[in-house]
């Protein structure tokens, strides 16, 4: 499920509202995850949309470029790693907006602390599907068509 502005939070998390970007049959979904409106990137130019504060951006290309224009002057662009960003740092930045790559190291404090957010009800994550190590090709090719809804799973 590829889409163009992500965030996460809750009202105990400093009670941001979050906008999400989704294919409409996702819109039920995405408001699950905690989303306050969702938009319909096939139909709506997100690039409308003004003064966001935060963009959490994964899903590149164009969307990416699009994303970025939808940012206050001084917002931040959080890029989420992955290939296809067409936003650089220094297009940010003449836009008059803080951009900060974002990598998830599996360092063990980090992850406790996840477990701990996930056991208590606050990070919930949707696993799409399940695969055996031996089919970790397949699931590379799911993970390929960005059209899953959450995560891919290999099973030791």
């Amino acid at each position: 499920m590829a889409s163009d502005i992500w965030a996460y939070s809750s009202p105990s998390w400093g009670g941001a509202y979050v906008i999400g970007t989704a294919r409409a049959v996702n819109a039920d979904f995405v408001r699950d995850l905690g989303a306050d409106e969702v938009i319909d990137y096939t139909t709506t130019d997100i690039s409308e949309l003004r003064d966001i504060d935060v963009v959490v951006e994964n899903a590149g290309g164009a969307a990416s470029v699009r994303s970025l224009r939808t940012l206050r002057p001084g917002g931040l662009f959080l890029h989420v790693a992955g290939p296809g960003l067409d936003v650089t740092e220094e297009q940010a930045t003449a836009r008059g907006v803080r951009f900060q790559d974002f990598y998830v190291a599996p360092v063990g404090t980090d992850l406790e602390n996840y477990a701990a957010l996930i056991d208590n009800g606050k990070l919930r994550v949707h696993v799409d599907q399940v695969f055996a190590l031996e089919d970790a090709a397949k699931a590379h090719e799911l993970g390929e068509t960005n059209r899953t809804r959450g995560k891919i799973v290999l099973a030791l």
